[in-house]
C-alpha cells in the first residue's frame, strides 16, 4: 500500500504534476502516420491533458499546435490547410507550424496585431508509423536506436488502442510476468501456425510446447530484475519437471514503454500514453526479425477489434468486454475471448480510471512494479530538481543504446542465463537488417 499523495504524484499528467513533468522530457506518441494519409490530413491530438491539433501542411511537412484558436477559441481542426499552415474559419486567422500567427485579414490594413499572436507548439517528428511529439522543455532527446527504430519500415507495423484508465496501471500490467499465466490462461490450445501477428500463439523457445500450455502448466515463476541502459530488464523462469527452464525476457524502456517477445521472430514495443489522468493510448510497434511484416494482415486483425477514428476497443465496459460464462468454464480464464488484448483492458479498467494504491498488497511476483516505481519516483525528485541528464534514455550517449533483448527460450536448468543471449544472437546473425 501508499499514500493517496504518492498515488497521485506518481499516475497524475495534468497541471504541472510530477509524472507529467518527467514524461515530457521524452518523446511521446502522439498519433499513427496511417491517420495522417487521407486527403485532408488534419486530426485531434489530446495528449497528457492538452487538446492540440495535428497537420500536415501544404508543403508535407508536419505542425502539432494548439487546437483552439487564440482569437474566439474556435476548432482549429476545421481550418484550413493553406500558405503552409491552418487558417481559422472563423475570422480567417492564419497559424504557421510553430503556432505563431502570420495574418489577421479582418484586422485594419497594416495592423501589426498577429506578430504578438502565438499559440502552443510542440516539435514533431515521424518513426516507423507513429508520429512522436516532444512536450517539454529545452531540447528533445536522441532517439535511442532500439530494434524498433534500427528496423526497416518493412519490418515494423504500427498499430494503437484506446483504454479508459490512467497510463501507469496500464504500463503495469507490462511489466508484471506473473499475470500471463492465468490472465490469458487458455483451457484448450490452438495451432501455433494459425497464430500470425498474435501474441502466445507461438511455440515456446522454439519446441513443440505451445506457450499458451507452457504458461498454464507452470503458474509460479521466479522473477528477476536489474538496471539496464533502456530502464529495466526482467527475466521470468519456469522450471520444468524435465530439468529444463523457459526463459522469457522482458523489458521496461524507460519512462512508459515495455518491449516483449510476441513470437520467435516478432517483438511488440508498446508505449502507455496519458490522454489526460482517466484515459491513455496504447501505441505498439511489431518488429520482425524474420520476413517483412504482413502490415495488411495485421491491421485487419486489428480493425476486427477496434473501432476508427478513436481506434477504441468493440468490447469493452459497457458490453461487460464480451465475457460469457460458458466460456469461461471450458475455453479461457477470463469468458472474454481469445484476444489478451481485451484481457489486459479489462484487469486495468476494472481497477478504476485511477487505480487506488492505498488499498493494495503487493506480493513477491510484483517485484517488476515495485522497482520501476522507485525509478519513477527518483525520476520525479530530479526532474523537479532540474537534474536530467542522468535520467535513463537521456543521458549521453542515449542514442547507441540498442536492443533490448526480448525473447523466449528453453534449455538445461543450469545453463538458463546464456540461453536467451544466444538465442537472440541467432536471430540477429539470420537477420538481414540486425546483423548490418
Amino acid at each position: 500500500m501508499i499514500s493517496q499523495e504518492l498515488n497521485d504524484r506518481i499516475t497524475r499528467v495534468e497541471g504541472g504534476t510530477g509524472a507529467g513533468a518527467v514524461l515530457r522530457l521524452y518523446w511521446q506518441p502522439a498519433a499513427l502516420s496511417e491517420e495522417l494519409m487521407s486527403g485532408r490530413p488534419v486530426v485531434p491530438v489530446r495528449l497528457m491533458g492538452e487538446d492540440l491539433v495535428l497537420f500536415r501542411d501544404n508543403s508535407g511537412a508536419l505542425g502539432l499546435i494548439g487546437r483552439h484558436c487564440p482569437h474566439r477559441g474556435a476548432d482549429l481542426c476545421y481550418g484550413r490547410r493553406e500558405d503552409d499552415g491552418l487558417r481559422c474559419p472563423f475570422h480567417g486567422w492564419h497559424f504557421d507550424r510553430t503556432g505563431q500567427c502570420v495574418d489577421t485579414p479582418g484586422e485594419p490594413e497594416g495592423s501589426r496585431m498577429h506578430e504578438q499572436i502565438r499559440t502552443v507548439s510542440y516539435p514533431v517528428v515521424e518513426r516507423n508509423g507513429i508520429v512522436w511529439a516532444y512536450m517539454g522543455p529545452g531540447d528533445p532527446p536522441a532517439f535511442p536506436a532500439l530494434d524498433c527504430f534500427a528496423a526497416p519500415e518493412s519490418h515494423v507495423f504500427a498499430f494503437k488502442g484506446l483504454w479508459e484508465c490512467n497510463w501507469l496501471q496500464a504500463l503495469e500490467v507490462g511489466i508484471d510476468p506473473a499475470h500471463a499465466s492465468f490472465l490469458h490462461r487458455f483451457l484448450q490450445d490452438e495451432d501455433p501456425a494459425e497464430g500470425y501477428g498474435k501474441q502466445f500463439r507461438d511455440k515456446a523457445g522454439q519446441t513443440d510446447i505451445p506457450m499458451t500450455k507452457l504458461l498454464r502448466d507452470y503458474p509460479r515463476p521466479e522473477i528477476r530484475v536489474e538496471e539496464a541502459p533502456h530502464g529495466l530488464r526482467l527475466t521470468a523462469l519456469r522450471h520444468m519437471e524435465d530439468g529444463r527452464t523457459h526463459v522469457r525476457v522482458t523489458n521496461q524502456v524507460f519512462p512508459q514503454a515495455i518491449c516483449i517477445p510476441m513470437s520467435n521472430e516478432m517483438t511488440i514495443t508498446q508505449w502507455h500514453v496519458p490522454v489526460d489522468d482517466r484515459n491513455c493510448y496504447w501505441y505498439s510497434m511489431f518488429t520482425s526479425f524474420g520476413a517483412p511484416v504482413n502490415k495488411a494482415l495485421m491491421r485487419e486483425q486489428r480493425l476486427k477489434e477496434h473501432r476508427l477514428p478513436d481506434y477504441a476497443p468493440l468490447k469493452n465496459r459497457r458490453n461487460n468486454y464480451g465475457y460469457d460464462p460458458e466460456e469461461q468454464a471450458r475455453e479461457t480464464y477470463t469468458g472474454m475471448g481469445l484476444d489478451i488484448n481485451v484481457h489486459d483492458q479489462w484487469a486495468v479498467e476494472s481497477m478504476g480510471a485511477i487505480q487506488d494504491r492505498t488499498q493494495e498488497h503487493l506480493g513477491k511476483t510484483d517485484v517488476g512494479i515495485i522497482r520501476y516505481r522507485r525509478m519513477l519516483r527518483e525520476a520525479i525528485d530530479r526532474a523537479e530538481a532540474g537534474e536530467t541528464g542522468d535520467l535513463p534514455l537521456r543521458r549521453p550517449g542515449t542514442e547507441t543504446v540498442a536492443g533490448p533483448v526480448s525473447i523466449d527460450a528453453i534449455g538445461p536448468s543450469d545453463a538458463w542465463e546464456s540461453l536467451c543471449v544466444e538465442a537472440d544472437a541467432a536471430r540477429r546473425a539470420a537477420c538481414d537488417w540486425a546483423s548490418a
